[in-house]
């Protein structure tokens, strides 16, 4: 009976750690974390409809992780990386149409304003993501918007 306890209480202690170690769209603190412990600066703040936002930077570039499918404002399930372009020439519809085409992730659109956009999205409802998936997610994220600053600006 003791040995059953025993494994009882160590399966409860396994299964605190590796949900601690989730990266979570219902936690958005741990998304924070994740950011944090690969070397990015995370500014928790509110969106518009006071849903979560995390401001940061990459290569003096900033985007946005927006926070998707909350139930007031917590509680939510997608979240997606973004990051908008003002340049002096906006970019046109033959290069954002050439970015999709040649890209399967980090869609491209030119906003209504003429700036050139990009979002990608990352699933983390059903207990979330580790916080290595989570980071080749964010490396990934970085070399899309380095190649997409190219792209807008070549």
């Amino acid at each position: 009976m003791r040995r059953i306890a025993i494994l009882v209480a160590a399966l409860f202690s396994f299964s605190g750690t590796a949900q601690a170690q989730m990266v979570r769209a219902q936690d958005p603190s741990s998304v924070v974390r994740a950011l944090q412990g690969a070397g990015y600066k995370a500014e928790m703040t509110k969106d518009e409809s006071g849903d979560p936002l995390i401001r940061s930077t990459s290569s003096g570039s900033n985007f946005a992780i927006f926070f998707f499918g909350c139930t007031k404002n917590v509680d939510c399930r997608t979240i997606q990386f973004f990051a908008g372009y003002d340049r002096d020439k906006s970019p046109s519809l033959s290069q954002m149409n050439d970015w999709n085409s040649r890209k399967r992730f980090g869609r491209a659109y030119v906003s209504d304003k003429g700036a050139a956009r990009i979002e990608m999205d990352v699933d983390l409802d059903d207990g979330g993501i580790s916080t290595k998936l989570f980071e080749d997610n964010l490396e990934f994220w970085v070399l899309l918007m380095a190649q997409f600053e190219k792209h807008i600006d070549g």
